[in-house]
């Protein structure tokens, strides 16, 4: 498994931007597929975005396709969502995880996906 720690997240006005960063450690960072999903207070957790262990490909949810880019750094074992054009919906607890899922089409639900994150709290103000 891969160890991970979420940081980054934090209160933002709507229309604002945040990045919230996932450090891994593990010597399979390099090889797993990374994932960003959140969960709201009442919902559940839901997928937003996730990357090839290259970098060179990524998918999104259709909510946040436009706004939110996810990247990754191989050589610093750490994974980012940039978020932009923040709305008061996606107030989440937004958590990394890791994947041996190369398929992105099939890296979409939280059972694809072995190691996670604590977890880093988004609130957006309106």
């Amino acid at each position: 498994q891969v160890q991970l720690v979420e940081s980054g997240g934090g209160l933002v006005q709507a229309g604002g931007s945040l990045r919230v960063s996932c450090a891994a450690s593990g010597r399979t960072f390099s090889r797993r597929t990374m994932g960003w999903f959140r969960q709201s207070p009442g919902k559940e957790r839901e997928f937003v975005a996730a990357i090839s262990w290259s970098g060179g490909r990524t998918n999104y949810a259709d909510f946040v396709k436009g706004r939110f880019t996810i990247s990754r750094d191989i050589a610093k074992n750490t994974a980012y969502l940039q978020m932009n054009s923040l709305k008061p919906e996606d107030t989440a607890v937004y958590y990394c995880a890791a994947s041996l899922v190369s398929t992105l089409l099939a890296a979409i639900t939280d059972v694809d996906y072995d190691s996670w994150g604590q977890g880093t709290q988004v609130t957006v103000s309106s």
